[in-house]
């Protein structure tokens, strides 16, 4: 069996918040033979994403990045067989830096040697988030927001991990969520993520 290697892409106005504590309990649980890379969006900041699919000045194919932040993140991301994204609920969704990296997923799909939609479809995403809400379904729209991106490809989806918290620290005291990191990453046949509203009409 080949060995699992996992990417957490954190992406968070704190390095060492609640939502970081909360993935590193559950990372603490995996088998010493699996394979860990940390990622700080922060430290790795990627430009603003420009959508150049349909400007007619330049080609559509883009050529695959070299040797700054973007090509650290692709190669990061190509390399792992289980990506994890750690993002605070922030205004009920991704952060922002979380969402840029995703942005340049799209990139990546018009990079056409990296065939980066068939080698997306072989990896599991799942996703750690802490929230100030003690009402977990606050969380929906992130949650449906990985769902549907890994459902795109489609990528097997191993869920969100949740947790509460507002001060530093204050998820480890969510004896539930600390509870649920202990066996997260431990699940076994995780199915491949469908779209909750049947099939998808993706434009080119």
């Amino acid at each position: 069996m080949a060995t699992r290697k996992f990417l957490f892409v954190h992406g968070s106005a704190r390095p060492d918040g609640n939502t970081a504590m909360l993935a590193r309990k559950a990372a603490e649980q995996l088998p010493a033979d699996v394979e860990q890379r940390w990622i700080e969006l922060a430290d790795h900041p990627l430009p603003d994403f420009q959508d150049l699919r349909h400007d007619d000045t330049t080609p559509r194919a883009r050529p695959r990045p070299e040797g700054d932040n973007e090509a650290l993140l692709l190669d990061a991301t190509l390399a792992a067989t289980d990506i994890v994204i750690a993002s605070p609920l922030y205004w009920y969704s991704l952060s922002a830096t979380v969402k840029r990296y995703l942005d340049y997923w799209d990139a990546w799909l018009e990079t056409p040697e990296l065939d980066f939609k068939a080698e997306l479809a072989k990896r599991t995403l799942w996703g750690v988030t802490a929230l100030a809400d003690r009402n977990e379904a606050a969380a929906d729209p992130l949650v449906g927001t990985l769902l549907n991106t890994a459902a795109f490809f489609p990528m097997r989806f191993g869920g969100v991990l949740l947790g509460n918290g507002t001060r530093p620290g204050h998820v480890l005291d969510d004896t539930e969520a600390m509870a649920r990191a202990k066996t997260f990453f431990a699940r076994e046949d995780i199915p491949v993520a469908r779209f909750p509203f049947g099939s998808s009409e993706y434009g080119e």
